[in-house]
């Protein structure tokens, strides 16, 4: 098989008295949609925020399109990047937010040309042009002027969603991204999700939405405490979990 676009290895990551992941590894691969499910304060994440270097792992390695992410190794040893070249890095990967982090004093359309212009220094009429098109893709064209207040949760995740594709990430990494939003608006946030992992979109993405990942899902990972428990298809963790912690935890999710 192909060199996996993400590879995590052994990675370990400890607050305090609380060791969040313990010896992690996993591969995602270009197109692939992986799906993280497990309880509240599992890891997952954490996982996550490790990928897109907003939190740094305490040992271990993770590779982002054969590149290691936030070290650099010279003379046969190992040295932290420093802040701007992790900021370069990070540019690889878009992430959206249980909570959408829009800027309330800028319209959808200028919180998703933002980072464009202002971090890539691109070209205003092409960004501003590609990102009505984001927006007609989530949905949101007619919303161009509005302000985050004028907008409810799903239609803020939505510009959320926007942004992030803005930056042309070769990742994208959802935490969450329904969680916070009313029920009658998942669905809307979840069928932009599917459309782009229709597009062949890489993502990772932690989700109780146990429907969404049987449905979108190439793999499904479950962790508990901080290791995999079991990784596979939708069919084979959330059809047919071979392991008792996995049974438990969709006894008590599934009713």
């Amino acid at each position: 098989m192909n060199r996996p676009l993400v590879a995590i290895r052994s990675v370990s990551k400890t607050f305090g008295d609380f060791q969040a992941l313990k010896q992690v590894s996993l591969d995602v691969h270009a197109g692939e949609v992986m799906c993280l499910v497990g309880a509240s304060g599992s890891g997952k994440t954490t996982l996550l925020r490790c990928v897109n270097q907003l939190t740094e792992i305490d040992s271990g390695a993770i590779w982002l399109d054969g590149e290691l992410l936030g070290l650099r190794e010279e003379g046969g040893r190992l040295h932290r990047l420093n802040e701007k070249q992790i900021a370069k890095q990070r540019l690889k990967t878009g992430m959206v937010f249980q909570r959408f982090n829009l800027f309330p004093h800028k319209t959808a359309l200028e919180n998703i040309i933002e980072g464009p212009m202002q971090v890539q220094s691109r070209n205003a009429a092409e960004v501003i042009a590609e990102a009505m098109e984001l927006l007609r893709r989530v949905g949101l064209a007619e919303k161009a002027g509005s302000y985050p207040s004028q907008l409810s949760g799903g239609q803020q995740q939505r510009v959320a969603i926007a942004r992030a594709l803005a930056m042309k990430p070769m990742l994208m990494l959802f935490d969450e991204p329904t969680s916070a939003l009313d029920p009658e608006l998942v669905g809307e946030v979840l069928a932009v999700m599917k459309e782009l992992a229709r597009s062949g979109m890489t993502m990772m993405v932690v989700t109780h939405e146990l429907g969404f990942a049987r449905e979108v899902a190439d793999k499904v990972v479950y962790m508990d405490r901080g290791v995999i428990v079991e990784s596979g298809t939708a069919a084979e963790v959330l059809g047919a979990p071979r392991e008792a912690r996995t049974q438990l935890f969709l006894s008590a999710v599934i009713r």
